[in-house]
């Protein structure tokens, strides 16, 4: 019995080693022929760069006889790809998209989103040099799309450049200097030198277009100065070009012509060699080492025929010992099979639990949901008293200093009804559905309120706010205010926060103006603590401040960077943060706006023009069941000697209205028993023609039409402005006067 074992032992020795050698030859070759191919390409790329076109065609060819002898696919079609770009350069567009389409083709076979991402990018190129501008849009799209999806962070800044070429393609500099300012922070962490230039050389053309030759000098000298050093030819050329053109806008005709000679000098070097010549060898190559490939297969497979027959006979005696293995391995098998029922069953415990932890997490959400729901109008309807009480009180004649706490109150009311609004729309955020909103204000005096609110703050830590608003600026623009007043909060406060007995500058200029558009830069500088450079990637994300030692110190929740951040990306920008540790830090980030031109109602100046004797003793029924809010409204409209009538519910204001003659109905919505859209409903089976106005604190997005389709005549949000609440009054008592 142990002699047998000693020999069983051996055959098994044997058949180990023979197939181990065997596959670990098999995978180092593997191995090297997949460097080799990856050395080629990344040569090849990097030769295109450089303009020597005739060195990336060798390491083209040498990769693409390797993929083809390997049958690789991935490899076959990153080949075509790097071809794709050689073509680009030699101006062989056709042949360019041939080869792309190929390498699509096989990405989108063996779904490779990570490679489909670069070929869709070199796709959408072609197709803007072919000026199929909106083919080229949507090839980029998707290439950003896959990019982001499978968070290729290399390839953002290269997609992002295309679309900025793009965009100047199509005569848009505003829109391209937005994508290469987007796409110049990834390149650069990256060190994409190559990218960099053209972003650059692009950019000044952009700049160049928009009249500004100074800044496009010093972007072309950033572009040169890396051409230069990496020894990109091709980028010198278009830089002497770009240098040309700038020279000529300055009337300098003298150095144009000089960088003309310069550009034109180089420009003939690298069209010494004749493309036309190399693109025809690169198909006469690429399609011989194609048939080349073949032939080496056949010739291949009989080597490997005949080393078959030689194994023949020692595969026949290692096939007993395979056997007499396999038999002990159905032995090992069974046991094994009995753990393994075991251990399904135990995963089946683990799914069930698994379903049983998401239905709770559902329900947890639905519960979320409906708590927003409810808490929403709880929240907003106190705010009606605070701005309420602020109307009354600024009406009262209050002395200066008053005045200005008093508008401040306001302005922090204003404030703090955005903020819940944004933190009880948590859900919309989440399921992306809150919408930018695109009304009228004043900028300059929007940021002033801003700053008069956190005064005071800014006084307690003995720091100095230095406001620097450009007056170029025009006064009215479109845009959302609540937000850019949050943002400017949060960057404001967190600068008041972290510094002490220092400074803090506020400035605001513009970038360019075209038509009707004006794009603005804002910076938030101080010399506070600063953020060291760790603390810099993270600083934007929920929940996160720049150490424990600072939340001790300071406090806070850390969400008021990361709301800036989110609020600015739905307004289609970005914040950038410079900072040293110990020497302070700047905010700046870039918003586009609309110019205004008062067309619309403005109830500020509406307000103005109204005749308030129209409303003198008339008589007017205030439906509100909170008894705050029925004092401050009855003592707003009695101060303009209107007569008022209070119903604490639906029942009551139905009553009402049956028994006396009103000539207009405040009409809340939340209120116990019925609400104030059935209310309403009611009241018009047997009045149609008395004004019903709703005051709701509901957000009203999704909710308009109901309203007027209930029956009211008009709607004011709580917590309300007095201008728009007399207004929409005034409007509907005259209405009404009219149709007796």
């Amino acid at each position: 019995m142990p002699t047998q074992f000693k020999y069983f032992t051996v055959i098994l020795l044997l058949v180990c080693y023979f197939f181990g050698v065997s596959q670990t030859t098999k995978d180092l070759e593997n191995k090297q022929l997949k460097d080799s191919i990856e050395h080629y390409l990344i040569n090849a790329s990097q030769s295109i760069d450089q303009a020597k076109l005739e060195l990336a065609l060798s390491n083209i060819i040498n990769a693409k006889e390797l993929a083809l002898q390997k049958q690789d696919k991935i490899y076959i079609a990153r080949t075509n790809m790097i071809l794709a770009k050689l073509y680009i350069e030699l101006g062989d567009l056709k042949k360019a998209e041939e080869q792309i389409l190929d390498a699509i083709a096989i990405q989108n076979e063996g779904k490779d989103e990570i490679m489909l991402a670069s070929s869709y990018t070199i796709y959408g190129s072609i197709y803007i040099r072919l000026k199929k501008y909106k083919a080229a849009l949507q090839s980029l799209e998707t290439a950003l799309i896959l990019a982001k999806k499978n968070k290729i962070k290399s390839q953002e800044g290269h997609i992002k450049l295309n679309l900025g070429i793009l965009a100047l393609a199509q005569n848009q500099p505003e829109l391209a200097i937005q994508h290469f300012d987007s796409g110049l922070p990834i390149i650069s962490s990256l060190d994409q030198y190559y990218f960099k230039a053209q972003l650059y050389t692009n950019k000044a053309r952009a700049q160049l277009l928009l009249n500004q030759p100074v800044d496009a000098k010093k972007t072309n000298d950033l572009a040169m100065q890396i051409g230069q050093d990496m020894g990109y030819s091709e980028i010198r050329s278009e830089c002497y070009e770009l240098y040309s053109q700038i020279y000529e806008k300055k009337e300098d005709y003298f150095s144009s012509l000089r960088n003309l000679r310069a550009h034109e000098k180089i420009k003939d070097s690298l069209f010494n060699t004749n493309k036309e010549i190399i693109a025809q060898e690169a198909g006469a190559k690429l399609s011989l080492n194609e048939n080349n490939v073949l032939i080496e297969e056949l010739t291949e497979e009989n080597i490997q025929q005949q080393r078959s027959l030689k194994l023949g006979r020692l595969t026949t005696i290692l096939s007993i010992a395979l056997i007499t293995i396999l038999s002990l391995l159905t032995l090992s098998l069974y046991k094994n099979n009995n753990l393994r029922a075991r251990a399904n069953e135990l995963l089946q415990n683990k799914n069930t639990e698994l379903i049983l932890a998401k239905e709770n997490a559902e329900r947890a959400s639905e519960a979320k949901v409906q708590f927003l729901s409810t808490i929403t109008h709880e929240l907003r309807t106190p705010l009606y008293a605070v701005t309420g009480l602020t109307h009354l009180l600024l009406e009262e004649s209050p002395t200066p200093n008053q005045k200005e706490h008093l508008n401040s109150l306001k302005f922090s009311g204003e404030y703090l009804l955005s903020l819940i609004n944004n933190i009880l729309d948590l859900n919309k955020l989440e399921a992306n559905k809150v919408e930018v909103e695109n009304t009228s204000f004043n900028l300059k005096k929007r940021i002033n309120d801003v700053l008069i609110a956190l005064g005071k703050s800014a006084k307690d830590r003995d720091n100095n706010l230095h406001y620097e608003f450009d007056e170029s600026i025009p006064p009215k623009l479109k845009g959302d205010p609540l937000k850019i007043s949050q943002i400017l909060i949060n960057l404001i406060g967190n600068s008041i926060k972290f510094t002490q007995n220092g400074d803090i500058w506020i400035r605001v200029s513009p970038i360019s103006q075209v038509e009707n558009k004006i794009a603005l830069n804002f910076e938030i500088e101080d010399n506070g603590v600063g953020i060291s450079e760790k603390k810099q990637q993270s600083i934007f994300e929920n929940f996160t401040q720049g150490s424990v030692q600072i939340n001790r110190k300071f406090g806070g929740t850390g969400l008021g960077l990361s709301i800036v951040k989110n609020l600015l990306s739905l307004m289609g920008s970005e914040i950038n943060l410079e900072s040293k540790l110990g020497k302070g830090s700047k905010f700046m980030f870039n918003l586009t706006f609309e110019i205004f031109e008062d067309k619309s109602t403005d109830y500020a100046e509406e307000a103005k023009k109204i005749d308030y004797s129209v409303m003198v003793d008339k008589h007017v029924l205030i439906v509100e069941d909170n008894k705050i809010n029925q004092l401050i409204t009855r003592k707003i409209l009695e101060k303009n000697r209107i007569n008022c009538d209070v119903a604490d519910n639906g029942n009551i204001a139905i009553n009402k209205t049956k028994e006396n003659s009103f000539d207009l109905i405040l009409m809340d919505i939340h209120m116990p028993g019925i609400s104030g859209i059935q209310a309403t409903k009611q009241i018009r089976e047997f009045n149609t023609e008395i004004p019903i106005i709703a005051l709701t604190a509901v957000t009203l997005d999704d909710n308009l039409d109901e309203f007027y389709d209930n029956g009211f005549n008009d709607i004011i949000p709580k917590p309300y402005k007095t201008e728009e609440f007399f207004t929409k009054l005034h409007k509907a008592l005259v209405k009404k006067q009219a149709t007796v």
